[in-house]
């Protein structure tokens, strides 16, 4: 199975868009869990770093 590349500060896009409407997610964390958070209303979610890997769909902007 190919591991996805993402660094922290970088916007991803996940399978599944956010309640709010929005489907872009900041890496404000970076672990054994993830912390994401939402670039539409602003809500943060933890998640384990497996699960995360398996519901991002790609990286939509780099950090610099």
């Amino acid at each position: 199975m190919e591991r996805k590349e993402f660094q922290l500060n970088d916007i991803v896009e996940m399978k599944k868009p956010h309640p709010c409407g929005e489907n872009r997610w900041k890496v404000i964390r970076m672990g054994m869990d993830i912390r994401v958070k939402c670039e539409g209303c602003g809500h943060s979610v933890m998640i384990p770093r497996k699960r995360f890997e398996q519901k991002m769909k790609k990286v939509l902007v780099h950090a610099e």
